[in-house]
């Protein structure tokens, strides 16, 4: 019998998040009779710790790698000094950059908190040659230096031509894989554009999507009493910038002034909460806009809602709007740069302008049609979105 091959995987943490949840769909999918497989997080948190596969192997927590992304005071409080300066030479460093470029939405912040953390994070296994290292979200840096693989893959979940970066820096880190797999062909033609020294390194592997998962879950427990209104729309995704929801409120007065009778649930965290709430109340939609904050398990949410909406401003390729189909569900999605990766408009759900009149007007137009929303919802019931083929992708990459 052939001696297995060993795979590393290197993320951050577990919690609820669909960068998180496309790991969990690449690691139910992985053939464990024939490979070995650990798993790297620098920290042990999150809601989906409890999700990972028994045939996963768990590596111990470093302290240094787990003090990356944790409140200051508790690193201070932890002695672990390395890690403090390296965050607080990264932040001085991140911000004069962005002043001197006049960067609007960026990465750079993180970016810079894992190159000038990484020296200070222990060696991955020491002694230990992986057959195949896949760094699959950020820090990049801890997989590009201190793990050593014969083949080393980075794997990218945004859309590289909506957000500002460092350039030279990002080439110094990427330059360290053998491959980079993104999750769209957009994802990849705009990363393409931004470092066109490494298009010949770029592959296009789609997020694998657990149906078990997702099908066990929605199963679990019933909301249609929770989801208020004549006509129930959901969004899932963190209070931040890309996922506009700061903006929803305007777009479902612009729906009630239209004579629509919605309600609009969104479920989610991050740190622009804040904002989100104080747009809310300016809009006089606080009986309207429901904030329902972090759920483990999104899925009956899904099933009971009438329309799943993303009105991000920016997407690599959303899982919660696969997961929305995956459960024939009508999906609207803005027009961002990469949205035609992501549905075929029309057909498997319908895209959208971006400015919130046109926006609005989309939605209320497929409101309307009843027909059309259950066309949609067929189409996407007989599709299958779980991309489980692409594992396929990573292997070749593995054996070539």
């Amino acid at each position: 019998m052939a001696e297995k091959k060993r795979i590393l995987i290197c993320s951050h943490w577990m919690e609820i998040g669909g960068a998180e949840r496309a790991l969990l769909g690449l690691l139910y999918c992985l053939d464990y009779s024939k490979y070995d497989v650990d798993l790297y997080l620098c920290r042990h948190t999150g809601e989906f710790m409890r999700l990972i596969p028994a045939d996963v192997h768990l590596l111990p927590e470093d302290k240094h790698a787990a003090s990356i992304a944790i409140p200051a005071k508790q690193v201070l409080k932890n002695g672990n000094w390395g890690i403090l300066l390296g965050r607080t030479v990264g932040k001085f460093c991140s911000k004069r950059y962005q002043r001197r470029h006049k960067c609007g939405i960026n990465n750079i912040a993180v970016e810079y908190g894992g190159r000038f953390t990484y020296p200070f994070v222990s060696q991955v296994m020491p002694g230990t040659v992986y057959d195949l290292a896949i760094s699959f979200l950020e820090p990049h840096y801890i997989c590009a230096h201190k793990v050593q693989a014969k083949k080393k893959i980075a794997w990218m979940h945004t859309d590289y031509g909506s957000i500002d970066v460092d350039v030279k820096a990002g080439y110094k880190v990427w330059s360290k894989f053998d491959a980079i797999a993104a999750i769209s062909q957009d994802c990849r033609n705009s990363f393409a554009k931004k470092f066109p020294r490494l298009q010949d390194r770029l592959v296009v592997i789609e997020n694998i999507n657990p149906s078990a998962i997702i099908m066990n879950q929605t199963a679990e427990y019933d909301v249609y009493e929770e989801l208020t209104g004549d006509i129930r729309l959901l969004s899932i995704g963190r209070y931040c910038a890309a996922k506009n929801f700061d903006n929803v409120p305007d777009i479902c007065a612009r729906l009630i002034g239209a004579g629509l009778n919605v309600k609009w649930y969104i479920i989610g965290y991050g740190g622009d909460e804040a904002l989100i709430r104080q747009r809310i109340t300016g809009a006089h939609m606080e009986d309207r806009v429901i904030l329902l904050g972090k759920k483990e398990n999104p899925y009956p949410y899904i099933k009971a809602c009438d329309l799943y909406v993303q009105p991000s401003r920016y997407e690599g390729n959303c899982v919660t709007v696969r997961e929305a189909q995956m459960l024939g569900k009508p999906v609207v999605i803005t027009r961002y740069a990469t949205s035609a990766s992501q549905l075929e408009d029309g057909v498997d759900g319908v895209i959208v302008p971006m400015e919130n009149e046109g926006c609005a007007a989309g939605i209320a137009a497929l409101l309307r049609d009843p027909v059309k929303m259950r066309q949609i919802s067929e189409t996407c019931k007989a599709r299958d979105y779980t991309n489980a083929q692409e594992v396929e992708k990573l292997y070749k990459l593995m054996e070539d």
